[in-house]
This record gives C-alpha cells, sequence and structure tokens, in this order.
C-alpha cells in the first residue's frame, strides 16, 4: 500500500480487511429482493433518478474539484498541453458538478455530457456557464441509446464515468461500456472512479436491500455497485479497451455529525482504447 500526498488517503492493490463484526453482518445478509421487485427497479430506474434531482436539485453533490488532482490526463487537456481543440465526454454528468469546474478551468476544452436523467440534463443546461458552443448536454441510457446519434465515432480524446457504472444494473455494463468505445478515438482512455467492494455505504445497508452480491438498493430506490478491480478490468476489456491503472482507493472520512471516522473503499482506474494503427 502506497500513501499519496493527501490525509487519510491510500492506494491499494488488495481489498480492505471486514472486521470480526463486519464479516457477521455481511455473512448474514443472504436474502435478495424479489424478482417482482427487481423487474420494477429496473424499469422505473430512470424515474427514480429523475427523482432524486427533483428532491434534491443542484445542492446534493459537491463540486468535484478533485478530478484533474486524481487524474492527470484531465489536467493535461485543460492545461491546453493537447493539440487542437480536446475534447471530453462525461459519462453521468448530474447537474454538472465536474463539466463546470473543468470548464472553468480550460478556455479551450470541448465537452459531451450526458445523464441517465432528463431532469439532470436540464439544470446543466440552465447554469450560467452552459455555452452550447462548449457544451453538448444530451440524456442519455447508455444502455440501449446509441451515442453516435449524439457524437461522431472516434471522437473523444478523455472519458471520465464517476460514480455512474454502479448506477447501472450488471448484466448492462457491458452494453454500456460497448457504447462508449465507439466514440473514443484509439488511443483515447476512460477515467474511472466508482465504489468498491467493502465501502463503509455498503456495510450500512440493512437487510432487504440486496440484489444480488454487491449489488443494492438504496431507500429512495436507486441503486449502487460496489466494484472489485478484478471485475471491473474484465467488464472494460470485454469491451474491448486495454488496461492502464486499476487500484483500491481507500479513505477514512469523517462523519462530524456521528463523530466517527468512516472507511471509504473507491476503484480509481484508467483504460485505454488501442491505437492499431
Amino acid at each position: 500500500m502506497s500513501h499519496t500526498d493527501y490525509p487519510f488517503q491510500a492506494t491499494s492493490s488488495g481489498l480492505r480487511e471486514l472486521t470480526e463484526v463486519e464479516k457477521r453482518k455481511l455473512a448474514d445478509d443472504k436474502q435478495v429482493v424479489s424478482e417482482f421487485k427487481q423487474n420494477k427497479l429496473e424499469k422505473e430506474a430512470q424515474r427514480n433518478w429523475d427523482l432524486f434531482y427533483k428532491r434534491n436539485s443542484v445542492n446534493f453533490f459537491k463540486d468535484r474539484h478533485w478530478t484533474t488532482r486524481e487524474f492527470e490526463e484531465l489536467a493535461g487537456i485543460t492545461e491546453g498541453s493537447t493539440s487542437g481543440t480536446p475534447v471530453l465526454l462525461e459519462v453521468g454528468c448530474g447537474v454538472g458538478n465536474a463539466l463546470y469546474p473543468l470548464i472553468a478551468e480550460s478556455k479551450h476544452l470541448y465537452v459531451h455530457a450526458c445523464d441517465f436523467s432528463p431532469r439532470a440534463v436540464q439544470f446543466v443546461k440552465d447554469n450560467a456557464a452552459y455555452d452550447p458552443q462548449r457544451i453538448n448536454a444530451f440524456q442519455c441510457d447508455l444502455t440501449k441509446d446509441d451515442l453516435v446519434a449524439h457524437i461522431p465515432e472516434c471522437n473523444v480524446d478523455v472519458v471520465t464515468m464517476l460514480f455512474v457504472l454502479s448506477a447501472v444494473h450488471p448484466d448492462k455494463m457491458i452494453e454500456a461500456l460497448q457504447n462508449v468505445y465507439k466514440v473514443v478515438r484509439p488511443g483515447g482512455c476512460v477515467l474511472f472512479r466508482d465504489y468498491g467492494l467493502y465501502d463503509h455505504a455498503m456495510l450500512r445497508f440493512a437487510k432487504g436491500h440486496k440484489l444480488m452480491d454487491n449489488f443494492y438498493v438504496r431507500q429512495d430506490g436507486t441503486r449502487a455497485y460496489y466494484f472489485t478491480k478484478e471485475f471491473l478490468n474484465q467488464l472494460f476489456v470485454s469491451a474491448g479497451f486495454k488496461e492502464s491503472t486499476n487500484d483500491y482507493v481507500l479513505r477514512q472520512t469523517v462523519n462530524k455529525k456521528e463523530g466517527i471516522s468512516v472507511p471509504r473503499v473507491f476503484v480509481q482506474a484508467k483504460f485505454t482504447k488501442p491505437d492499431h494503427r
């Protein structure tokens, strides 16, 4: 395990070790949600995310100013170290918490931004900083809507997927990644960060929320998958990408309200589209 420059954070090639209490809790949580309810959640997935944004507006997530710190490729395109106009695709853009800090840092970046929720996309467009000359925001279900309808093939230099694939049913994740693959230029990459196995949020679920191994439903009907780096690699390689980096990020986050420090686990990775020239 190697420590980063940031306190209470480390990268690791292995999973976080569970306490005995945590092991017992996971072992006891065997019953999964009924097939009927699971089918209902799948059918209503878009509606549930739209209601999430209706309740929370633009106030739930903080702006993600950490993206250029964590991903040097983003720092490169915002600082203008690439030739021409760099093109970014943000998959699962939400209300623009990552998009707008990047746009503010770079005067030459062009961004395609899509989200499952029509309401979230409208919030992006309603932002005072929205510029249709620099941002192409559109609604898209990655598992069935062809990205090529909105973005030319092999057009994108860098794709960001930040806490988005976890919301997709595991059976449909490869379709989503194959869709992304079509619009990435050869040599382009996907920058990924999402929930990792044994994250504190996973361990907090009470019985009755488990959909399948590592896949859970929240109170509001939105779902979350908790990745191992091996499963993530399998998904991306099956979609045609090549792994560049793939590690766990282990953090201690202080919950001031409860006065406790909780272990967060994320998977952070970079996958590249092979350049066959």
